[in-house]
């Protein structure tokens, strides 16, 4: 299996399948984030980059640019400082 990516009974137990995949545990993990202070600002990214991915093309800088101010920077109103530089360094190109 690879790193970080176990099998349990032939199960799936990594996060992704967990937590993502799985709606029910989607939507548990998602109010365990929103229900706890210190991870509010994580859960509020997590809907707002889903949101992004749904965003018409003619949305998408502003909604990007929304998204940086807000998770990104510091002093922004949700910042997530717990993300590297490099997780919120504006694409390339």
């Amino acid at each position: 299996a690879p790193p970080g990516h176990t099998q349990d009974g032939g199960q799936d137990t990594s996060f992704r399948w967990q937590c993502v995949d799985q709606p029910i545990g989607k939507l548990l993990f998602r109010r365990f984030l929103e229900g706890a202070p210190e991870f509010a600002a994580a859960g509020a990214l997590w809907s707002e980059i889903e949101a992004f991915e749904q965003c018409e093309d003619t949305e998408r800088e502003a909604s990007a640019k929304r998204l940086r101010s807000r998770f990104f920077t510091a002093g922004g109103s949700e910042h997530c400082g717990f993300l590297s530089a490099a997780a919120t360094a504006p694409p390339a190109g």
